[in-house]
């Protein structure tokens, strides 16, 4: 079970990777028309940026972001304090490391919540990108899944799950 959810992390993260490079390329797009803008100005051409250019990175960063959260829990890349803990014995730091674990995934599992909340109150809202005209709910979904993955993988790495990736 363990070997699929981890697969399943890692095709997330790899899609919000893919976000990220869309993410850059419309900003390297961007920057480019407003550099060829304030080149080209002094001549009388105008070259105007990406309409909606706020809009897109605003939501896709939103999503993006959080992607990245059950892969790094699955390798275990989260901040530690490892210089405190180190020196403690090793019964004691197991215990640290499942009380962790188990805080990650009612942290998780919050949040989660509250990013569900919160799509359902944009959804019946309405709520809209300025530019763009986009609904602004969906965009929450994959955060509410990142959420539940993160969930997913301290929970199982507290019932004893592989620790590591």
């Amino acid at each position: 079970m363990y070997s699929l959810l981890q697969r399943v992390i890692t095709l997330w993260a790899l899609l919000g990777g893919v976000l990220v490079i869309a993410i850059v390329l419309v900003t390297a797009v961007n920057v480019g028309a407003f550099t060829l803008d304030f080149s080209l100005k002094p001549f009388g051409y105008y070259v105007p940026g990406l309409p909606g250019y706020e809009d897109f990175v605003r939501l896709a960063v939103s999503a993006a972001g959080l992607s990245f959260f059950p892969y790094c829990q699955m390798k275990r890349g989260h901040v530690a304090v490892d210089l405190f803990v180190q020196a403690l014995p090793e019964r004691l730091r197991m215990i640290l490391d499942h009380l962790w674990l188990l805080l990650t995934v009612v942290l998780a599992i919050f949040l989660g919540y509250w990013m569900y909340e919160g799509m359902l109150e944009t959804r019946s809202d309405g709520a809209m990108t300025a530019v763009l005209g986009w609904y602004e709910w969906p965009w929450y979904v994959p955060g509410i899944i990142s959420m539940g993955l993160w969930a997913l993988t301290a929970l199982m790495q507290f019932f004893g799950g592989k620790s590591h990736g």
